[in-house]
């Protein structure tokens, strides 16, 4: 296939939204992010005292949700709460109007890892404590996943493709590289694309502690997650949305949107190794990243920084920094690498989208948002990772890796507008 520059619908990015632990809009988590303040805080939506793990990256209170009332409100899961204030904030910030001309011709991807965690709970202990008849009506449509999605288009009036991507920790990415080639195939000219997630909940914390993938740092919070660090000691949960505006390059400049940056790869492989553990050679993710790379019709050379997958977590961390420098060869010493869920936590479905998000944000800034935490760097982890101070660099590529459970990666680079 040829490179997307060279491809005759190229897709650029008009707008995003997002909802992160570090703030309710793109403008509050950018600023959290580049002055390099963490997310990270007690865990305050239930009593955690009895668990092994107490501590979150959760929204801010204020999220702005567009008009939606709060009797509408409480029939929708916090997931879908989430992806609405973003996909409101990314509407309004590419200036798109819908029309009965145009609302067959914008569609939706918006994935969610987990789904109404929340909702589902709620629902057993209705069921419990109360019988089956008492179980909201609304409970089905709040638990699936695709209704993030689902909502987002009937509040703006869109009847373009509307699907749900479900792949762990790559949800959002690809949901945004999807979306991208449904655009080049020209199915739609707009897609609203990216990830939602709100699985803090009892039995979502329970869950991933159960599986010791979470770091227990209860005692301090903001240090918790350290991704590349000699003591790190697991993930630390977030919550979340963001949403791109991607639109074909002819459509945007027609309508005079400005044009925040391109996408120019995409790139997705399987581990097929084991559900929660990369190999020991990362061979999967090596070939995503190729594979972006190869439909971004660039040399690795090109690259000029990568935010990383980076969990904190000890064996997605050095198989994450070893395929970048199988990718990357020499040029791997000169690319920076940040790892921003030092700060945000792991979002999980969301994840890819706010990262991308940040991607866009640094190519248009030239600053870099840093890795935090990064106290005592691990000698497996090597890397230049812009550790602790962002830092003042003008970019051309960018790179953003998302890898999850069952071994599912994909790859996302963008360049300037």
């Amino acid at each position: 296939m040829a490179p997307r520059s060279s491809r005759e619908r190229r897709v650029v990015v008009t707008g995003m939204g997002a909802v992160t632990p570090l703030g309710i809009d793109v403008a509050s988590t950018w600023d959290a992010a580049t002055e390099g303040r963490s997310g990270i805080g007690p865990l305050s939506r239930f009593d955690a005292s009895g668990f092994p793990v107490r501590i979150c990256g959760e929204v801010p209170k204020g999220i702005d949700l567009g008009g939606v009332s709060h009797k509408e409100e409480r029939r929708l899961d916090r997931m879908i709460v989430l992806a609405v204030a973003a996909a409101r904030e990314a509407r309004e910030d590419a200036d798109l109007e819908v029309t009965d001309a145009n609302r067959e011709r914008i569609g939706v991807a918006i994935g969610s890892a987990i789904g109404g965690l929340g909702t589902l709970e709620t629902g057993f202990e209705v069921l419990e404590e109360r019988g089956p008849e008492r179980i909201s009506p609304f409970m089905i449509p709040m638990i699936i996943s695709n209704m993030a999605g689902g909502y987002v288009a009937i509040r703006h009036g869109l009847r373009g493709p509307n699907l749900c991507h479900v792949s762990a920790c790559a949800t959002g990415a690809h949901s945004i590289g999807e979306a991208a080639w449904i655009i080049e195939r020209g199915d739609a000219d707009v897609m609203l694309a990216g990830g939602a997630e709100c699985a803090i909940t009892r039995l979502g914390l329970a869950g991933f502690a159960a599986m010791r993938a979470l770091s227990t740092r209860n005692d301090d919070p903001t240090a918790a997650s350290r991704p590349f660090d000699r003591d790190r000691d697991g993930l630390v949960m977030g919550e979340g949305a963001a949403v791109l505006i991607l639109e074909e390059l002819e459509h945007a400049r027609a309508r005079g949107a400005t044009i925040r940056a391109e996408l120019l790869g995409y790139g997705m492989s399987a581990d097929a190794l084991h559900i929660a553990v990369p190999s020991e050679d990362a061979e999967g993710a090596q070939r995503c990243m190729k594979l972006a790379i190869q439909d971004a019709g660039i040399a690795p050379e090109d690259v000029d920084y990568i935010n990383a997958h980076a969990t904190g977590t000890p064996a997605g961390d050095p198989a994450e920094v070893l395929a970048i420098r199988q990718v990357f060869g020499s040029h791997a010493d000169t690319l920076a690498v940040s790892a921003t869920k030092s700060m945000t936590g792991h979002l999980l479905g969301a994840a890819g989208a706010v990262e991308a998000l940040l991607c866009i944000r640094a190519l248009e800034t030239g600053v870099l948002p840093p890795t935090i935490n990064l106290e005592k760097p691990d000698p497996e982890c090597e890397l230049d990772h812009v550790a602790n101070k962002a830092r003042q660099l003008r970019i051309q590529v960018a790179l953003s890796n998302s890898f999850g459970f069952g071994g599912t990666n994909a790859t996302l680079i963008f360049g300037p507008a």
